[in-house]
């Protein structure tokens, strides 16, 4: 960005968030101690490095609050050195058998054998040559077999963190093995600052506890799951945490998997909060709480959004919790220092969790901070202008499992499958159909809001707008008009007057409402035709991924449009899901006083570059403070709003974990580095050449209701489309032009 525009940035957030500083001191924490959670990163960065190497570790310090914990997995070797390695066995997150090929054996780990590539099997110096890799499959590879593994006096001298805690999971097995893990932490702690020592082994603590003096670390007993078996007593953990005085007598504190403090029924959803953090702090016992992550799935109540989650453990006004164990400690960074006390941190549905373009999105979308909600709007056969997000009925209802299954047909000018068309049914058809949700990354086995799959009610444009109008909190519309020709040519229907009619109906008087009503389309003609006949405000939507766009283009998209929607990928180009640069697009519209808005945006982290860190909220402060974007489009509003208040915009100096991810920042670091770009075609004003829009041709006869045309295709199973409900910062927009 810009130094002015930066500076601009700064003098609006002031303004926007001063009223909320004060907050911050009125709303003491709830923890133990009474002071903020702490951020403790699981083997650093983990979430995007591979575990416990000095990237992952780096990263960590570099973009979390300060005093993160840095948390050691501490497996020692054959000679008894300590290192930060998350397994006892080797080969689950490192290239150990490509270096040793059939090292493989079976030892006994809490009386089950178990099979594998142990570190008892190794010296540290047999291990120099192995090096880390991802140790979950899903996240990227690009990263495996850079980084050696570290003993734990090299994550205190390369990277010197501020606290460290060892976490020792299987204490018992290296006693077995005549090995002695207390031995090696004693001797340890002579050089290495440890402020933490955690284990799941009761007896670990019995032979440790008053072995490190008066200023030794703090103990932490770690409970797995409840059913499971505690090795060194034979009792279940469940029945330990029913007796937290006898744990107090060789810890202060606990840590704990999340769901025993907020469980999860069989379909994913939250149940009532145990009362577990409340009855630890009367013991006098801290909390810990592990298993956040940013990309996997979480409890549907967070609508894919990790900084929700975060905020209902500390911030829920009934308790905090006294430290999170996360893989990517920028969230719970971000969640405790910035989103934290904002008043507004109860666990809701986002509208991304509703059928799209239904009366249920719509209402939700509101209520969750929505500036601009839109209507795509589609035309039935007799000419009633309504809301969906698809002009194929497919994408949006449940129409394939009724009887107008059988009005599929193929419109080789709207789409090459077969589809039922909203125009090859009357409204009174249309309305009574069951909307589906949105399930974009199905494929991945990932689904929004399976309850609410099905709720709502498709509206008319007419109610749409009403809705609009009513509200006190939004600052305009924005109604999208696609097939323009097609519906005139084919079918008679003449929707950018269907539009027009609707707004002067419901009290629009071109632009005279204090409701802003803007026009899209991928279609100049469309945005023409509506500047002769109307003053609303025109939105000119570029489908296509550019990277650079002519000065005379501009000037031509300025003869119809007030503003611009690109995609995110024209934005910042992409290798690999990493981003690699940013262009020049943003930069050129606006200094052509054209604002920029940018769709679509997402909670779920498959959507985003790995650069945001599996954090929508990391994705939307990169396109606004670091792209300088004037607004986004998304499908969860909530997410998008709650940025807008966070309490670190309103700081004189960003902290950086609120700071825009600089573009190209870990492409750089790829073992395999992009390969030169093919020349991109730069957006022209012959891309914007158009014929003006046909009249309206009468609709020529047709079969009759229910018969498929010769060319139909058989019906496609029930998909949906990406869900339109689309929020804009205008408010933030606005300001920034001021």
């Amino acid at each position: 960005m810009r130094a002015s525009t930066v500076s601009l940035c700064c003098v609006v957030l002031i303004q926007l968030f001063a009223g909320l500083t004060d907050a911050r001191s009125s709303s003491p924490w709830q923890t133990l101690s009474g002071d903020a959670p702490l951020v403790i990163a699981r083997g650093g960065f983990s979430g995007l490095f591979p575990d416990s190497s000095s990237a992952a570790y780096g990263l960590a310090v570099q973009t979390s609050v300060p005093g993160v914990v840095l948390w050691c997995d501490v497996q020692l070797t054959k000679d008894g050195a300590g290192i930060c390695f998350p397994d006892l066995k080797l080969n689950n997150a490192s290239t150990v058998e490509y270096v040793y090929p059939n090292r493989q054996k079976s030892y006994p780990v809490n009386g089950i054998s178990t099979q594998g590539v142990f570190t008892i099997d190794f010296s540290l110096t047999d291990l120099s040559n192995v090096t880390l890799i991802r140790g979950i499959l899903s996240r990227t590879e690009k990263f495996d077999g850079m980084y050696p593994i570290l003993t734990v006096e090299d994550v205190t001298t390369q990277i010197k963190p501020e606290s460290f805690w060892l976490n020792v999971q299987h204490d018992a097995f290296y006693t077995q093995q005549n090995l002695s893990m207390a031995s090696f932490l004693i001797s340890a702690s002579r050089t290495v600052s440890i402020d933490y020592i955690s284990s799941p082994e009761v007896n670990f603590f019995t032979n440790i506890t008053g072995r490190f003096g008066g200023n030794g670390p703090i103990f932490v007993f770690q409970f797995l799951g409840t059913e499971d078996f505690e090795p060194t007593t034979n009792r279940t953990y469940g029945s330990i945490l029913s007796n937290l005085t006898f744990v107090k007598t060789f810890a202060s504190g606990i840590l704990v998997p999340k769901s025993y403090i907020l469980p999860l029924n069989d379909k994913q959803y939250l149940q009532p909060p145990t009362s577990l953090v409340q009855d630890a702090h009367k013991a006098g016992l801290q909390v810990f709480v592990s298993g956040f992550v940013n990309d996997n799935d979480i409890a549907h109540d967070y609508s894919s959004d990790p900084v929700s989650e975060y905020l209902s453990f500390v911030d829920n006004g009934n308790f905090s919790v006294d430290g999170v164990l996360s893989d990517f400690p920028i969230t719970a960074s971000s969640a405790i220092d910035c989103f934290s006390h904002l008043g507004r941190n109860a666990i809701k549905q986002a509208s991304g969790d509703y059928p799209g373009s239904t009366d249920l999105a719509y209402d939700n979308a509101i209520k969750d901070g929505a500036d601009v909600i839109d209507c795509s709007v589609q035309m039935s056969s007799d000419g009633i202008p309504f809301c969906s997000s698809s002009i194929d009925l497919f994408n949006s209802t449940m129409i394939s499992q009724t009887p107008f299954a059988r009005r599929s047909t193929h419109v080789p000018e709207i789409s090459s499958n077969g589809g039922i068309y909203t125009f090859s049914l009357t409204w009174a058809e249309i309305r009574n159909l069951t909307p589906a949700i949105s399930n974009p990354y199905s494929v991945y086995s990932m689904f929004r809001n399976p309850t609410e799959k099905n709720s709502g009610k498709l509206i008319l444009l007419s109610q749409f707008l009403n809705l609009a109008k009513n509200s006190t909190s939004l600052s305009g519309v924005l109604i999208s008009v696609e097939n323009a020709v097609y519906l005139r040519e084919k079918q008679g229907l003449d929707v950018v007057k269907a539009v027009l009619d609707s707004l002067m109906e419901t009290g629009y008087s071109n632009g005279t409402t204090k409701t802003k009503v803007m026009i899209q389309s991928t279609n100049s003609s469309v945005l023409v035709d509506f500047k002769k006949q109307s003053n609303y405000e025109t939105v000119y939507k570029v489908e296509e991924k550019i990277v650079d766009i002519s000065d005379s283009a501009i000037e031509d998209i300025k003869k119809f449009a007030n503003a611009v929607v690109i995609g995110k990928t024209s934005v910042f180009s992409l290798f690999d899901s990493f981003i690699t640069r940013q262009t020049k697009v943003v930069e050129k519209l606006q200094k052509s006083k054209l604002p920029v808005y940018v769709e679509l945006f997402q909670n779920e982290f498959v959507s985003q570059a790995y650069d945001f860190f599996s954090d929508p909220t990391v994705e939307i402060n990169s396109y606004i403070l670091g792209a300088g974007t004037n607004g986004i489009i998304t499908e969860f509003p909530f997410t998008a709003a709650r940025y807008k208040r966070n309490r670190c915009l309103s700081e004189k100096e960003l902290p950086v974990y609120m700071g825009p991810v600089p573009p190209g920042t870990f492409v750089q670091l790829l073992n395999a580095l992009p390969p030169a770009q093919a020349p991109i075609p730069v957006f022209t004003d012959d891309d914007l050449i158009e014929p003006p829009l046909p009249p309206v041709t009468a609709k020529s006869p047709t079969l009759a209701p229910g018969i498929s045309s010769t060319n139909a295709q058989p019906p496609r199973p029930s998909g949906q489309t990406r869900l339109t409900l689309s929020l804009r910062l205008s408010v933030f927009a606005s300001l920034l032009l001021m």
